[in-house]
């Protein structure tokens, strides 16, 4: 019998002296810098000034960070407000001295939400269009984006998928594991790239970028209807958080509503006419 087991156990990072470049924070880095390409090419396709796009990647970088920051810790471990509070903001932990773990939870959901709080904000401040407008665009970068952000966590070994039971699966060496789990991470990043696609298309090929709301509403339903199933063979990020309500765990219950919103956006919502 040929077994399908991939043994995982990679460095973490590059040892540059100073200090260690973790592979997980390159991903990150690759994600903004790729998204920043892809909006470039939208913007110019558009006719929107290079200044504005510069607004935009400040606004996308502290908005998406901070919020993926504080929606892991809202949704998912609540009790670092009281007992490691500045470890929320900061990459160490003071619990037991000063310990630098770096930022050890971030969550998709709380990125979502703070990625419209922001362009609201920057559509506000410089765009002065409509949200759903900058939001319609800048769904494209944040879906490629995603996928390297996952792939991060499985070069870290976290978001790990639940054990297979069988020959196939991939072996986590770094969690001292001897048996195969659900490549959770692998299952997201390769369906993510089929939503940038997906987008892409609409946006480029088709006229539905002109349908305010749209691609924002399809990105809504595609990204977090993934999130949804892969959960399924996904452990919980945090103890006690995986029966949260009936057979769904909390990844599932808040995708839910990020789901709704999109299918609203796609099929009912209708623009407010300007007047003269």
């Amino acid at each position: 019998m040929i077994a399908l087991d991939m043994v995982w156990n990679p460095s973490k990072g590059i040892d540059l002296g100073i200090f260690t470049l973790h592979y997980y924070s390159l991903m990150w880095i690759v994600a903004f810098v790729l998204g920043l390409n892809i909006m470039k090419r939208i913007y110019k396709n558009e006719n929107q000034t290079n200044e504005s796009l510069d607004s935009l990647f400040i606004y996308s970088v502290i908005g998406i960070m901070l919020g993926a920051r504080l929606g892991h810790v809202i949704f998912y471990q609540r009790e670092l407000i009281t007992e490691d509070f500045w470890s929320i903001f900061l990459p160490f932990s003071f619990k037991n001295g000063i310990e630098f773990t770096g930022f050890q939870g971030l969550a998709s959901h709380g990125a979502a939400i703070a990625m419209i709080i922001s362009m609201y904000l920057y559509n506000k401040k410089v765009l002065k269009k409509s949200v759903l407008w900058i939001l319609d665009r800048v769904v494209i970068p944040v879906a490629s984006g995603a996928v390297f952000v996952r792939l991060g966590n499985f070069i870290n070994s976290e978001i790990i998928g639940k054990p297979t039971g069988t020959d196939f699966g991939v072996t986590f060496k770094q969690l001292g594991e001897d048996f195969p789990r659900h490549p959770a991470q692998l299952y997201e990043a390769g369906s993510y790239i089929f939503v940038f696609f997906i987008l892409w298309y609409f946006y480029w090929k088709t006229k539905k970028s002109e349908q305010q709301g749209f691609l924002f509403g399809l990105f809504l339903v595609l990204l977090w209807t993934v999130r949804f199933f892969v959960e399924f063979v996904k452990e919980a990020q945090v103890e006690g958080r995986d029966d949260y309500v009936w057979f769904m765990n909390t990844g599932q219950v808040l995708s839910i509503p990020f789901i709704l919103i999109g299918l609203y956006f796609m099929f009912f919502y209708k623009p407010k006419t300007e007047l003269a």
